[in-house]
Formats: structure tokens, sequence, C-alpha cells
């Protein structure tokens, strides 16, 4: 006797759920979560300090005001009084000018001496690392007073080495600006040059001997391979440079406090002469914050040409 055998049908299998397209599940509480202390520093550090200048900018506030704890509106007075002043506009084309200049020289010698890292041997690699880290750590108060020594009229090395006993380098506002600038190139280059010397690493070799197997020269295969790879790079380099080199006080100040005869005083100088100097606050506040409309106008200029590239490539 056989016993029948019962099939039971296969149970259908319900289709698997689509994938979720990336982007459209289910938002996570934890990322934002994490982002709220962020959110806080910054808007203590950063967003309120802003709005209390700009609150400043409009009122009339000396000496006399903060003894009296007198709140005096003037709308845009202060605005109107720097902007309407001569010296003002002087003082933004001299430090869009210094602006440049310092930048170039960082720019040009950085990206040399970033390049000339690559190529040297083992130990004159070290030599050179270990130089521009000295240079990059010395506090700024000290390497200005380091400068001005060497650049002293009686004891200064520079007159001694180029043979021109008792020169004074501080005697005209040409000359004090370049030993200025020697001292912002001299403590920025090491960053450039360290981070050219990075991005130089990273490019592959296979990228110059395909160069070398189609004929380029040096010259050109740097110019087909390393350039456009480093761009990005040179441009964030550039852009930080600005923004650094624009608002440095310390340096110009502490060589000869906008002298002589106020022939380089830049903005930042030109506002603490305002502000701290004159006790002018309300106006000193006016102009820092046309000060940051100049650093957000490069920024938006700097953020606007990076998605053009993006979209390019």
């Amino acid at each position: 006797m056989t016993v029948p055998t019962v099939t039971r049908p296969a149970p259908e299998l319900s289709p698997e759920p689509a994938p979720r397209p990336p982007g459209r599940g289910r938002r996570e509480p934890l990322p934002y979560v994490l982002l709220i202390p962020s959110l806080v520093a910054l808007a203590a550090l950063f967003v309120y300090p802003v709005f209390l200048l700009f609150r400043m900018s409009f009122q009339q506030l000396g000496f006399g005001e903060l003894v009296r704890r007198a709140t005096v509106y003037t709308g845009f007075d202060n605005y109107t009084s720097l902007l309407g002043d001569p010296e003002f506009w002087h003082v933004v084309v001299r430090t869009v000018a210094f602006t440049a200049v310092c930048v170039g020289l960082t720019m040009a010698l950085g990206t040399g001496i970033g390049l000339l890292l690559v190529r040297l041997g083992r130990k004159m690699t070290i030599a050179v690392s270990i130089s521009l880290v000295l240079a990059w750590a010395i506090p700024i108060v000290t390497a200005t007073t380091l400068w001005q020594w060497m650049f002293d009229s009686t004891y200064g090395v520079v007159n001694f080495v180029l043979g021109t006993p008792g020169h004074d380098w501080f005697a005209s506002g040409v000359s004090t600006f370049a030993v200025i600038v020697i001292i912002i190139v001299w403590q920025a280059v090491p960053f450039v040059a360290f981070t050219v010397q990075a991005g130089v690493l990273t490019i592959p070799e296979e990228y110059y001997e395909a160069a070398r197997m189609d004929g380029a020269s040096g010259f050109r295969a740097f110019r087909a391979v390393t350039v456009p790879i480093l761009r990005p790079i040179l441009t964030v380099l550039a852009f930080l440079s600005t923004i650094w080199d624009f608002k440095v006080f310390t340096q110009v100040f502490a060589v000869r406090q906008g002298g002589p005869d106020g022939s380089t005083v830049t903005l930042p100088v030109y506002l603490y002469n305002q502000g701290i100097a004159s006790s002018q606050y309300g106006l000193a506040a006016a102009g820092a914050v046309l000060m940051v409309a100049l650093l957000a106008i490069a920024m938006v200029l700097y953020l606007r040409h990076m998605l053009r590239t993006e979209l390019d490539e």
C-alpha cells in the first residue's frame, strides 16, 4: 500500500521592497543634535559680537557715553563721516596694495620652496623644513623685534652686510613698508611651502611618465600635470593669505605704530587709532563693519569662482 504524498504549493514570495533612493530615507535626528554645540559656540563667539559691533556702529559712543552709560543713536552718521573722509579711502587703497604685495610674494616664494622641497635630498629637506618650522613657530612680536634689530641703523646686521652704516630703514614709508612686508612674508611662506609640498607628493608618478613618453619636457610636464592639479590648492592658499594679510595688525603697529607720519597706517591700525587712541568707538565700529563687508565681498567672489570651477569640471 502506497501512501499518497501531498505536496504543498510553494508559498508566493512577496517581492522584495525596492531600495530607497538615497536622501529620501527617514531623517535621523542625531546628526542635527550633534551640531547644536557647534552652533551655540558659533553664535556666542561670532554672531553675538558681530551683532554688538553692528549696533555700536549706529551710536555716538565715546569715553563720556561710557562713563554716563548713555546710549545715543545717531543713525548713519558714523558711516557718512567715514565714507566722506579722504584719509579713509587713502588707507583703504594703501591696505589693498599692501595686501596684494604680501600675497603675491608669499605665494611665489612659498610655491617655489614647496616645489624645491620635493626635489631636495633627505638631509637638505630636513634642514629646510626645520628652518621653515622655526620661522613659523616664532611668536609674531618676537619675530618683529628680531627684524627691527636686524634693520637697526646703528647695530643692524643688514647695514653691516650691505656696507651702508647708519642708514635708517624706517625714515620713509616705502622702506618701512618693505621691512613690514619682509616680516609678514617670512612668517607666511612656511604654511604655503608645506601645503604645496604635500599637494605635489599626492600626484601619481604615472602622470609624469606618460608626459615623458609623449615627449614633453620638464617645464611642459610641470604646466600640463603639476599646475592643473595644484590649482585648487593654490586658489585656497591665495584666498586665505588675502584674508590674513588684509587684517594684519601686530607687525604693522609694532614696527612704527603706522609711522613715519602715518605713511604705513593700514585699515586695522586706522581703526585702532579711531577707536582706542581717540575714544571714538562708534566710528571705529562703523569702520570695522565696512572692513567685514570688504572681506565678505572677497569671500563671495572666491566661492563663486570655486563653484564655477567645479561645474566646469
